[in-house]
């Protein structure tokens, strides 16, 4: 059996045990969390490919192509040659941006070899891609500036002392013009223009700027450059990948194979990707205490993807939990709060997870309102119909509007919170939840935990104001 055959078999044993138990899941953490320094070449080139392809949307042309290319360079006496383009556009990261990341870990531990490249040259004209508007480029000094940035942030995903860093500017500066039009004559405008994109801004009127066109090209150059053999990249990213491909193919060399990252929703549980301009997401800065709180408040559809995208759990960990969830052997609240202290182990340790832990039971678990005679109380039979903001700015009067009622919401501070006779369970409510109906909202919270109305006293919290539901 593999290390992580050995490292599998012991944690699906916690997996099948008491999931609420503080004992068991600090012995879970140690396991998984000493998964991200677990040597993995002792795994043949068929598993590796399946473990890489197990985290990835598309691997291109396939998984056994890959497989083929690591046996090949195994028989060789060498690993893999990846590489991974970053544009640094801003100081701030977020967990979105440690997906890829966390990915290279695994080949890295495969034995293979990681560049990561910089794409000074590129961030001065600005990818375009999923833009309604032409990004702003950026100077020598706020590239230089917020690489340090990244580089700190997303170190607790990725080993940057074994890797090899690159400027794109070190080709791309220097490349002449009538060099450029030799590789245009080649490359189709129309595939250039393909991009649904570009298309949509063009339809609306927007602006398209020539530089903006010729990224995927300059993309492209990159891997000519460094002729990899694989190249990583979001989703979105898929047809600047492909033309790699195609730029390497034209000069004589042997194409790339692509790996694309999956993009990941953001926590509002809208659908919209993790954002900070849409604030629905988790920064890398943010203390353990402040990790914790934002995983319990997402939708509990998104703890698979989550575990996938930073955990080091196999899909059939994640299997087995899902199975639990439905037979209902596993509370979701329980899953939950593992899944929030498995991001903040990567971030800051075991003991900082179990810290984290403990502070948010103690804070949203263990108080009573049962006995509190002076409550507001919320038929749910008059308001039901009408949503969470209504109801707490003007029913309630908790919130002077509804705006501000879902501003409470985007900052973790409104919830549901369900009390019977062993305990209290709570659950955190969306923005996006704040702006459904009372009663509908609270209908699927309970289903989702396993609960319905006459399970116990049913009260909405919003920060430290507190109302009774009735009649749900």
């Amino acid at each position: 059996m593999t290390r992580l055959g050995e490292s599998v078999a012991r944690a699906s044993a916690l997996l099948t045990a008491d999931l609420s138990s503080d004992k068991t899941v600090e012995e879970l953490l140690g396991e998984t969390g000493s998964r991200r320094y677990l040597d993995l070449t002792d795994l043949s080139a068929k598993e590796q490919a399946e473990l890489i392809a197990a985290r990835a949307v598309e691997v291109l042309p396939g998984v056994d192509q890959l497989a083929e290319r690591i046996e090949e360079r195994r028989t060789a006496g060498r690993g893999l040659h990846l590489k991974l383009g970053i544009d640094p556009t801003a100081a701030d990261v977020h967990l979105g941006h440690a997906v890829p990341m966390a990915v290279l870990s695994r080949f890295q531990r495969m034995g293979h070899d990681v560049t990561l490249l910089i794409g000074d040259f590129t961030a001065k004209i600005g990818d375009p891609t999923g833009r309604t508007a032409e990004r702003p480029p950026l100077t020598d000094e706020d590239i230089a500036r917020n690489l340090a940035g990244y580089r700190e942030q997303v170190r607790p995903f990725f080993d940057f002392e074994k890797v090899s860093f690159r400027q794109n500017s070190e080709w791309l500066a220097p490349y002449t013009f009538p060099e450029l039009l030799g590789l245009l004559a080649q490359v189709p405008a129309s595939q250039l223009l393909q991009r649904d994109d570009f298309r949509n801004r063009l339809a609306e009127g927007s602006g398209l700027t020539m530089s903006e066109l010729l990224y995927p090209i300059a993309q492209g150059l990159d891997s000519v450059a460094l002729e990899c053999d694989i190249e990583l990249g979001g989703a979105d990213q898929l047809l600047n990948l492909q033309m790699g491909r195609k730029l390497m193919e034209l000069r004589g060399q042997r194409p790339q194979l692509v790996v694309t990252m999956p993009l990941i929703e953001g926590t509002d549980g809208t659908g919209a990707k993790m954002s900070k301009s849409k604030g629905n997401y988790i920064p890398l800065s943010a203390t353990a205490e402040d990790v914790f709180g934002k995983i319990m408040s997402i939708p509990d559809r998104l703890m698979a993807p989550y575990l996938r995208a930073w955990t080091e759990w196999t899909d059939s960990e994640i299997d087995l939990v899902k199975e639990r969830l439905e037979d209902r052997s596993l509370h979701p609240m329980d899953l939950k709060k593992v899944l929030a202290g498995e991001v903040v182990t990567a971030l800051y340790g075991v003991a900082a997870a179990m810290a984290a832990r403990a502070g948010f039971v103690a804070q949203f678990s263990k108080k009573s309102f049962t006995d509190v005679e002076t409550l507001p109380e919320v038929d749910a039979a008059e308001h039901g119909a009408e949503s969470i903001a209504t109801v707490l700015s003007k029913v309630l009067q908790f919130q002077p509007s509804a705006s501000a009622a879902r501003r409470v919401a985007k900052q973790n501070g409104l919830r549901l919170v369900v009390e019977t006779d062993g305990g209290q369970e709570s659950a955190v409510l969306t923005e996006a939840q704040a702006v459904r109906p009372l009663a509908e909202v609270a209908a699927e919270t309970l289903a989702g935990a396993g609960l319905t109305a006459d399970s116990g006293s049913v009260y909405l919290k919003a920060g430290r104001k507190i109302a009774r539901l009735r009649g749900l």
